[in-house]
């Protein structure tokens, strides 16, 4: 295969998301003079975190994102003559297990495209130039380098095929060792309470530990009542180049199955994973670092993709107490 000079990479939804594709980013990197991502607007920061990538386009997919825009013909039109100018020799497109790439490979089609490659189980006519199938619950992370490999892109000599961030990061103003407890989550079914939270704040301050609270800027009264007297409330106090740097400092770090899990992998930092079943752990957990998963896996919700727990009282994540916390935290700890 010739060597291309521009691939389009696609992968449309959230940041966590995105930052799974680091080792398929890193492949088409070695294989190609540019890497341009197609990112969906709430993945558009983690795409410029990702080593290998030039440029990043940001665009909201109708039919990717959770809460989507209408369908717009303007927008596609507009899409598609953007992709005409920028010529790419060939494009990869990323989706989770549930989405399906054929919508985006007929836009890239219609933009002259002339090579794509992606995972379908749908039958793709014409659309995909690589039809690749894979086996149910593959980590994320080898699922979307799997792509690569079937486009005929490989990680270069001496990666690891782990995820990455591009480095150095920003400053941090906290002394390293600390413990990260995010408290919130990109959907309600996949958060532990916050009362649950605030418990383990104050549990882990009783065991030593120094605690920060971290939460995106729509979650600061959350954020504020977790850390109460004892945590540091960082809530709305990141981007999210600073948060890997926050999170590359930390002893641990306690989240649920949402982006700073997979940013935390990222920066090589141990994981406790509060991790609701309605997606299986065996493609999301982080991954490639110390992980303790909490959480039933065995629960009603397992397998749902809920977004709103269908269980009264939420019983996969409530069942997990601050004790159990600080017992994962001084476990990966100690890893």
């Amino acid at each position: 295969m010739n060597r291309p000079r521009t691939v389009l990479v696609a992968r449309l939804d959230n940041a966590g998301d995105v930052l799974l594709q680091g080792p398929l980013v890193r492949a088409v990197a070695a294989g190609a003079d540019r890497v341009v991502f197609l990112a969906g607007p709430a993945g558009a920061e983690a795409a410029a975190l990702l080593p290998g990538v030039d440029e990043v386009w940001p665009w909201s997919c109708p039919w990717i994102l959770g809460d989507p825009p209408p369908v717009d013909a303007a927008d596609l039109a507009a899409l598609t003559e953007r992709v005409r100018a920028l010529a790419p020799d060939e494009a990869v497109v990323s989706t989770s297990f549930h989405q399906s790439p054929l919508p985006l490979a007929l836009v890239l089609r219609a933009a002259g495209v002339p090579r794509i490659s992606a995972i379908s189980v749908d039958y793709p006519g014409s659309l995909l130039d690589v039809r690749h199938r894979v086996e149910d619950d593959l980590p994320e992370p080898e699922r979307a380098l799997s792509l690569a490999r079937a486009a005929g892109f490989d990680l270069p000599a001496g990666d690891d095929g782990r995820l990455a961030v591009r480095r150095p990061l920003p400053p941090v103003a906290h002394p390293p060792g600390y413990v990260v407890l995010h408290p919130g989550a990109s959907v309600p079914a996949r958060a532990w309470p916050a009362q649950r939270c605030a418990e383990a704040v104050e549990a882990l301050a009783d065991a030593g530990h120094r605690v920060l609270v971290t939460g995106g800027p729509g979650e600061r009264e959350l954020t504020a009542a977790v850390a109460g007297a004892r945590g540091v409330d960082l809530g709305g106090a990141t981007t999210l180049p600073e948060m890997a740097a926050l999170l590359d400092g930390a002893a641990a770090v306690v989240v649920g199955n949402t982006g700073p899990a997979h940013l935390a992998a990222a920066v090589g930092t141990p994981v406790v994973s509060l991790f609701s079943p309605v997606v299986p752990a065996a493609r999301w957990a982080p991954y490639g670092v110390p992980t303790v998963l909490l959480g039933d896996q065995d629960a009603a919700c397992r397998g749902s993709r809920a977004r709103e727990c269908p269980v009264p009282g939420h019983p996969c994540l409530s069942s997990v107490t601050a004790a159990d916390v600080v017992a994962a935290v001084e476990k990966v700890g100690a890893a």
